[in-house]
């Protein structure tokens, strides 16, 4: 994905990631104190892997913004945050809601940023036209969620993407085919209504067709909460319950096909500005008494080397 600079480009690239399936946040500087490089207005959008498009500040302002920006994202409530120094907060009346992040960044500026979630409703293709398929075409809809109905027959790569749920629900007429071409799309989840004897089959037949085991083993059969034995329109509603539940629990991950949770890298402080940094290779490290630290940009890591202690101690006694 290109980097962007101008809001227009950043409101374009919000649109673009909303047609794909995929949430985001967006994050707005709404004020300034110089000489901040962010400046009134400008945006940036975060994505749910923490990428950050835009320029809303220099390197000690980003690494909080994607750090809140992800929490905006797990809860779907907006948030409005205050970057500066101690002195800006000293005898200031910091409305309830506003969080306040002092950092000690070597530019003194400070930023007000106001960061809101864009949630996509999940697209939801269903594959079929049986009774079932149109019972949980109403279903999805009647929850808010995007439902698409598409005959077998008419079943191709370009109508999913990324982001899609995709529920093979041809009940025999035609699953090894529809079921391949969800596959070669890399959609988001993948279902197939059927046993789980017809299923095995399924897998053989595309297993032998090239199929790799590995995007073999996600599709989801039978797809479905357990409910024993039960009618058709039960087992679209023991369809969507499954689909609620694993998006609740955060296992639909979007852009992905597998459904899998991301091991995020430590987090820590900056001892020289003390905002959060992820202890990646990136962040400058530099090991001292058999400790690794991390820094924002190349002044804090200079700044540490020419006293260690110095910043050690303070912490200490923070």
């Amino acid at each position: 994905m290109n980097e962007t600079n101008g809001s227009v480009d950043i409101m374009e690239l919000a649109v673009e990631l909303a047609r794909a399936g995929q949430s985001h946040a967006l994050a707005t500087v709404v004020w300034r104190k110089p000489p901040s490089s962010g400046q009134h207005g400008s945006k940036a959008v975060i994505t749910s892997d923490g990428e950050l498009h835009g320029w809303i500040g220099g390197a000690c302002a980003e690494p909080v913004v994607i750090r809140e920006a992800k929490k905006v994202l797990a809860t779907g409530e907006p948030t409005l945050i205050w970057l500066g120094q101690d002195a800006d907060f000293a005898g200031m009346h910091v409305p309830e809601g506003v969080l306040t992040i002092p950092m000690s960044c070597q530019s003194e500026g400070a930023l007000q940023l106001y960061i809101e979630a864009v949630l996509v409703a999940p697209e939801v293709v269903i594959v079929g036209r049986s009774p079932m398929a149109m019972t949980l075409l109403e279903l999805v809809r009647g929850v808010g969620w995007h439902g698409e109905l598409i005959d077998g027959s008419a079943f191709t790569s370009d109508l999913m993407h990324s982001g899609s749920i995709v529920i093979v629900a041809t009940q025999g007429h035609g699953d090894e085919e529809a079921l391949e071409t969800a596959l070669g799309a890399n959609p988001a989840f993948v279902g197939l209504v059927a046993s789980a004897k017809r299923g095995e089959a399924v897998r053989g037949y595309l297993s032998d067709r090239g199929v790799s085991p590995e995007k073999l083993a996600t599709v989801h059969v039978p797809v479905g909460l357990d409910l024993g034995h039960t009618t058709h329109r039960e087992i679209a509603v023991a369809i969507l319950g499954e689909l609620v539940q694993r998006r609740a629990a955060g296992e639909l991950r979007q852009g992905s096909f597998e459904v899998l949770t991301k091991v995020e890298p430590e987090e820590v402080i900056d001892l020289v500005c003390n905002m959060t940094v992820a202890a990646v290779p990136e962040n400058r490290p530099f090991d001292y008494h058999d400790v690794t630290y991390y820094f924002c940009a190349p002044g804090c890591r200079v700044a540490f080397e020419k006293d260690p202690e110095k910043f050690i101690k303070r912490e200490v006694t923070c």
